[in-house]
C-alpha cells in the first residue's frame, strides 16, 4: 500500500543540483499518473466481460510487460465511480447509456470510443435441479411461474444494470413481466444472477449468452428474441488519449481479443 506523505529528498554526496533531480524523480514517481511509466494499467469492465478479459489480460501482459489491473462490477457501478474519481484507463460498458452518461460528464475521451462487442439474452434454470414442469419456454408463462414457486427468478439490478434493464425490457415486450415481476430476486450484476441460479438458489435466471460458456451448473432453456429487447452493445473507450490505454484499446480489436471475444460467446462489432 503506497502511503500518502510527500517523499524525503535523498542526502549524500555530489553537486546540489544532482540531489534536486534526485528528489524531483522521486516526487514525480510518487504522484504522476502510473501510465506516464507505462508498466501499469487498470481496465474497468462490466461483470460479464470476466473470463473474455482475463484471458486477455494475460496476453496482453505477455506481450506488452504492462500489468493490467481488472475491475469488473455492473456498468452502472463502473461508471459512478470514474464519477467519484477512482482511476481506470479503459472502460468497457454492457450498454450504450451508461458510456453515453460518462461521456457526457467527460469522464472519457470521446474520440476514442468504440463499439466492440454485441450480447444475446437467455433464460437459464439449475442443471442439478431439473426444471419442475418439462416444457418451460417463454411463450409458457403457467410453466415459468410452477418453476420459480418456490425459488426466484434471478436477474440483475433492474433499474441499472444493463443485463437487468435488458431483460425487463425483453420480459414487457413478451408480455411476460407482471406476472414474474413478483417472483424476481435483483443482484448487483449479471454474474451474480448466474451464480444463484448455479447454486440452486434461483429456479429461474435472466443472463447473457456468453454467461453460460463454461458455466455447466446451468441450462439454458429458452432464448429471447433478439427484437424483444434493444441490441446488446459492448462500447469501449480510453478515459484519456496516453497511448499506453489507446494501445490496450487497439489490442481489443486484435485477431487473438477477437478469437478470445467468439469463444467465449460474444459476437465482434469492430472490423
Amino acid at each position: 500500500m503506497q502511503s500518502q506523505h510527500q517523499p524525503d529528498c535523498p542526502i549524500g554526496p555530489g553537486p546540489r543540483i544532482s540531489r534536486h533531480l534526485a528528489c524531483l524523480a522521486v516526487v514525480l514517481a510518487l504522484f504522476l499518473p502510473g501510465s506516464v511509466f507505462a508498466d501499469r494499467l487498470t481496465v474497468f469492465g462490466a461483470a460479464s466481460l470476466k473470463t473474455a478479459l482475463e484471458q486477455i489480460a494475460e496476453t496482453y501482459e505477455a506481450q506488452s510487460g504492462t500489468t493490467v489491473d481488472l475491475s469488473l462490477a455492473g456498468s452502472s457501478l463502473l461508471a459512478r465511480q470514474l464519477q467519484y474519481g477512482a482511476p481506470a484507463d479503459v472502460f468497457i460498458s454492457a450498454n450504450a447509456a451508461w458510456m453515453d452518461w460518462a461521456q457526457s460528464r467527460n469522464l472519457i475521451a470521446a474520440q476514442t470510443r468504440i463499439d466492440l462487442l454485441g450480447n444475446s439474452l437467455v433464460l437459464i434454470a439449475p442443471t442439478a435441479a431439473p426444471a419442475t414442469v418439462p416444457s418451460l419456454s417463454l411463450q409458457n408463462s403457467p410453466a415459468l411461474l410452477a418453476q420459480i414457486q418456490d425459488r426466484p427468478l434471478a436477474m440483475a439490478l433492474v433499474e441499472a444494470v444493463p443485463a437487468g434493464i435488458y431483460g425487463k425490457s425483453a420480459l414487457q415486450n413478451l408480455g411476460l413481466w407482471d406476472q414474474l415481476q413478483p417472483h424476481i430476486a435483483q443482484t448487483d450484476n449479471v454474474r451474480a444472477a448466474l451464480a444463484l441460479v448455479a447454486r440452486g438458489a434461483a429456479g429461474l435466471g435472466v443472463v447473457y449468452g456468453s454467461d453460460v460458456i463454461g458455466t455447466p451448473a446451468v441450462t439454458v432453456v429458452d432464448r429471447f428474441p433478439p427484437d424483444s429487447h434493444a441490441p446488446i452493445t459492448y462500447p469501449a473507450a480510453a478515459t484519456h488519449d496516453g497511448p499506453e490505454a489507446i494501445d490496450f484499446l487497439n489490442f481489443l480489436s486484435s485477431p487473438i481479443a477477437k478469437e478470445i471475444f467468439v469463444g467465449q460467446g460474444f459476437t465482434v462489432l469492430v472490423e
